[in-house]
């Protein structure tokens, strides 16, 4: 049977449902405390050796003294031995994964999270994120998953389901959605909130990055091999760059709203410096407009081009003030009637989040980030729909839509790349 569409005015009060409910669960700092959590050691598992999984991997460990790594998954043999190879140098006696812990396939989770697990960290290409969440609840296991949470709407729907059983059982669900573990846009965002530049009016964002490398393809490699090995240059694995590198961006825009959906969007899109000798079939640039009910708009800027200018600041204009976020540097700050400056510490804010997930499953305070990660996520993948189709998307078509990203089952063989999308041409689905 096929779900009644979802509404803006429905997730919001989805949201605020769920969120409500953690005050409810009050015992489960009681719980962690009887199962010995709270002085335990935590015995984590990583899915994804790649780059961003070693790091995920590598933060863990630092950020806690007491975890250990107990299981590895990958489906290429060679990312995990290396990645294994690189834990014990730098951990050891912590993250000597034995032989028979690492595992190697699609069917790779499965197997880590019956390795005894406290927690996950699942790092593999966003498109296998909503199975794997859904996977790691049902296991019954604390979860890090790096953002996005998707790279399509049905993937969206999934990890929206999953979070509420997530809720139900008490298990922390945490994203990769660094910039929320930052001390500087903490404060800055805090000091937003509480009205120190009054009534938001405009939010201008801004990824401006160089392309990602890409691997160089061997005799006998198969399309799925080579296409996970350069993941992020093709859409059905990462969801194009606006949703895998730029919903950062999206996600501060989503925080200075205060987590609030937008009502639409419109945008632009294209391909000006790749060409057909690239791999895949993503754009290089975007400029997206966010609109919400009460008139309020969020301008995002995203692009990678080579030999120009980087960037990735943000700026909220509210009507006593402008607030000053610049990612890649040192200063935060408010210009207006109530001038501000941040002073404080800045930390890794890498491990600053793992800090906070370990911290939830000691004392009971779960980290849970799904509500505002799922949210974050659509907002990117809504900009992208823009951009392909060449129409305005309201939020209700972007949650409901019926467009899934990449095949329906999974095996080191052949994979179909789709065409480059056309605005005015590719249709909305």
């Amino acid at each position: 049977m096929t779900p009644p569409p979802l509404d803006r005015r429905a997730f919001v009060v989805a949201s605020a449902a769920t969120a409500a409910s953690a005050i409810l669960s009050s015992n489960v700092a009681a719980q962690n405390a009887a199962s010995g959590k709270r002085n335990a050691k935590i015995r984590v598992g990583l899915v994804g050796c790649g780059g961003r999984g070693t790091g995920a991997a590598g933060d863990a460990l630092n950020a806690d003294p007491d975890v250990e790594l107990v299981a590895v998954g990958d489906v290429l043999a060679g990312r995990i031995d290396t990645a294994c190879a690189h834990f014990t140098e730098k951990f050891p006696g912590r993250a000597d994964v034995p032989k028979d812990k690492r595992f190697v396939g699609f069917d790779a989770l499965e197997k880590v999270l019956a390795s005894g697990l406290d927690a996950v960290l699942l790092a593999t290409p966003p498109v296998f994120r909503p199975a794997q969440i859904e996977a790691s609840v049902n296991a019954g296991v604390h979860i890090f998953a790096e953002k996005p949470f998707a790279v399509d709407a049905p993937g969206v729907r999934s990890v929206i389901a999953s979070a509420k059983k997530a809720r139900e059982k008490n298990l922390s669900l945490m994203s990769g959605f660094c910039w929320r573990s930052s001390l500087p846009e903490r404060a800055i965002y805090q000091r937003i909130h509480e009205g120190g530049i009054g009534k938001i009016r405009t939010v201008y964002a801004t990824y401006n990055g160089s392309p990602n490398a890409f691997v160089e393809r061997k005799p006998n490699m198969t399309d799925m091999e080579w296409q996970i090995l350069n993941w992020y240059h093709y859409l059905w694995l990462g969801g194009d760059h606006i949703v895998e590198q730029a919903c950062h961006s999206v996600d501060k825009i989503n925080w200075a709203m205060n987590n609030e959906p937008p009502a639409l969007c419109w945008a632009v899109g294209g391909r000006a410096q790749r060409s057909d000798k690239h791999p895949g079939n993503i754009y290089d640039h975007f400029g997206v407009t966010y609109e919400w009910e009460d008139g309020r708009r969020a301008f995002l800027q995203a692009r990678q081009w080579e030999n120009c200018p980087t960037d990735n600041t943000d700026y909220v204009y509210g009507e006593n003030g402008i607030a000053f976020i610049n990612g890649w540097g040192p200063h935060h700050a408010i210009e207006g009637q109530v001038p501000w400056v941040y002073e404080g510490p800045t930390t890794n804010m890498y491990v600053e989040e793992h800090k906070d997930f370990f911290a939830g499953i000691r004392n009971g305070k779960h980290r849970f980030d799904a509500d505002w990660a799922t949210n974050s996520t659509l907002m990117a993948i809504m900009g992208r729909m823009a951009a392909y189709t060449g129409q305005s998307i309201t939020w209700e078509q972007a949650l409901n839509s019926a467009e899934r990203q990449g095949p329906t089952t999974y095996a080191l063989g052949p994979v179909e790349t789709t065409p480059v999308p056309r605005p005015g041409h590719t249709k909305f689905t």
